[in-house]
């Protein structure tokens, strides 16, 4: 619950390892706090971004197994964060991979990993969160999204149709969750330089983990619901969206 000041109690967040994830803690965490739950596939990496991250002492920092993949277990994760901390006041999905096109259509039986990954998973897990905070009557959703998914190139056409899927689907949770006490904020960022990117030609308005995780973490002290990261990344897809494909194609694909 949040106190008067805007502080939030307990955060979760499932794919606990992700550098924005972790960065936008440092920006979310807050006096109030007493404790965060980074559930991820890999418990050792968790517990290395456990370890890196600056808390007080009376912070309980917390890894929980969870696998994107593994559909079945969700509900049990969420009910074992819930029966351990309480009411969940903040959920961060940021589980996601980005893959290489041109290996996916090589051996398209390997999408299955990703769509798994980056919307089944999720999909499943902030359904079972939104459960959860609809019954406490408050809590905040923030789903990493980015700004592949707003209009999707031929480049990384399987990852940007997961993030578009969802992105809209966020959207549309957050449609229904309105007069529930429950909040949701889409992040939307840009090129990021960490380790999902490394080797990666940066793409215009490159931006940092922590520059994501400030925007976030601002984000939701507002209540906003769609947050670009940078800012400018607005006004260019609000162009990019209504140009014909062919020039589309041409501008994105050179």
């Amino acid at each position: 619950m949040r106190d008067a000041s805007g502080g939030v109690q307990n955060i979760v967040v499932f794919g606990g390892t992700s550098e924005i994830a972790v960065a936008t803690l440092a920006h979310l965490i807050t006096p109030s706090t007493t404790t965060v739950v980074l559930a991820c596939r890999d418990v050792a990496a968790g517990q290395a971004a456990a370890e890196s991250l600056d808390v007080a002492d009376t912070v309980e920092v917390v890894v929980e197994h969870w696998d994107a993949t593994a559909h079945d277990s969700h509900q049990g994760v969420v009910d074992a964060i819930v029966a351990r901390v309480g009411d969940i006041d903040i959920v961060i999905m940021a589980a996601g991979v980005l893959g290489n096109q041109d290996t996916l259509e090589a051996d398209p039986a390997s999408a299955v990993s990703m769509i798994d990954a980056n919307i089944t998973g999720p999909v499943v897990t902030l359904l079972a969160c939104a459960r959860q905070m609809r019954a406490q009557g408050h809590g905040h959703l923030v789903v990493l999204s980015s700004v592949a998914g707003v209009r999707v190139r031929r480049a990384a056409a399987v990852y940007g149709a997961t993030k578009s899927a969802l992105d809209q689907f966020a959207l549309a949770l957050a449609d229904g969750l309105s007069t529930d006490g429950v909040d949701v904020t889409v992040v939307r960022p840009g090129f990021v330089h960490g380790r999902m990117t490394a080797g990666l030609p940066p793409a215009p308005f490159a931006t940092t983990p922590d520059a994501v995780g400030a925007a976030t973490a601002a984000a939701v002290r507002r209540g906003r619901r769609v947050v670009w990261v940078p800012s400018a990344l607005r006004a260019v897809f609000a162009v990019l969206s209504l140009l014909p494909r062919p020039l589309f194609r041409a501008i994105v694909d050179r």
